[in-house]
């Protein structure tokens, strides 16, 4: 399926928005990206925590930080097969890409031990589907402003007689585009209520103040999945190189960014 006609989703959105241009080397052009830990710490965590809460909270501290341990490794193992060269690789703060490796890997181990004691104690209820499935990385396909939007909800938990979809956060850029885009197809895909998200933040072990959302409705965020599309189908991809450029997985193959 081409770019052109394959469905939107948040991510895809929100990076044409602020920098069309990587979308085109990204998605367009297949430009290999630069590896960065912080990707594989995330993604590690979060099939640590599904794991958790698939097992109805019995899986211990140790074999969920088992878990993440492998999963991070064997990611990190298949990055570094294809970029040996740590010093390429991105990274945040003072740290560079081989002591960011390894600093995630701590970092991650300590986050999911956490994550399963604060489950266990704070004992959120993980809802479930009509058809009995736990709504865990949930998929939906929805159609917001003509368009295709699909996407993975980290969890949805029950709240009294209302529904809430919870992003999973290991790092610090949150979205509430994402949160909006949930609650939308959550209502319409199961008619329930949902009036507000959240986030559980792993660099804090608790949950964020809950994200309002009715006053968003899905004409608004319709608009902003219909202009993405009509940019992309365009092939109009602008390139607005800045700070970011600096946190740019395909910034190695980009004239622009080379420029600042």
């Amino acid at each position: 399926m081409s770019i052109e006609t394959q469905p939107r989703s948040v991510s895809q959105t929100e990076q044409y928005e602020k920098c069309a241009w990587r979308f085109y080397l990204q998605r367009v052009e297949r430009v290999i990206p630069v590896p960065a830990a912080w990707s594989h710490h995330g993604t590690a965590f979060h099939s640590a925590a599904e794991a958790v809460e698939r097992s109805g909270r019995t899986m211990t501290a140790e074999e969920a930080v088992q878990l993440f341990s492998d999963e991070y490794a064997a990611l990190t193992n298949k990055a570094l097969d294809k970029e040996s060269d740590t010093d390429r690789w991105l990274s945040a703060g003072r740290y560079n890409g081989g002591e960011d490796i390894e600093r995630r890997y701590a970092l991650g181990q300590e986050q999911t031990a956490y994550y399963v004691e604060w489950a266990k104690e704070k004992g959120p209820e993980i809802w479930r589907t009509p058809d009995g499935e736990l709504a865990l990385e949930l998929y939906f396909l929805t159609e917001l402003g003509g368009v295709q939007v699909r996407g993975y909800i980290d969890q949805l938990v029950a709240v009294k007689d209302a529904v809430r979809p919870r992003d999973l956060k290991t790092g610090s850029m949150k979205s509430k585009f994402q949160l909006q885009t949930y609650g939308i197809a959550v209502r319409e895909l199961y008619d329930v209520e949902v009036n507000d998200a959240d986030w559980y933040l792993a660099k804090d072990g608790r949950l964020s103040r809950p994200v309002k959302l009715d006053q968003v409705t899905a004409e608004d965020l319709g608009e902003r999945y219909a202009a993405m599309d009509a940019g992309v189908k365009a092939g109009d991809f602008p390139a607005s190189p800045g700070f970011d450029c600096r946190f740019c997985d395909v910034a190695h193959a980009c004239f622009y960014s080379n420029k600042t």
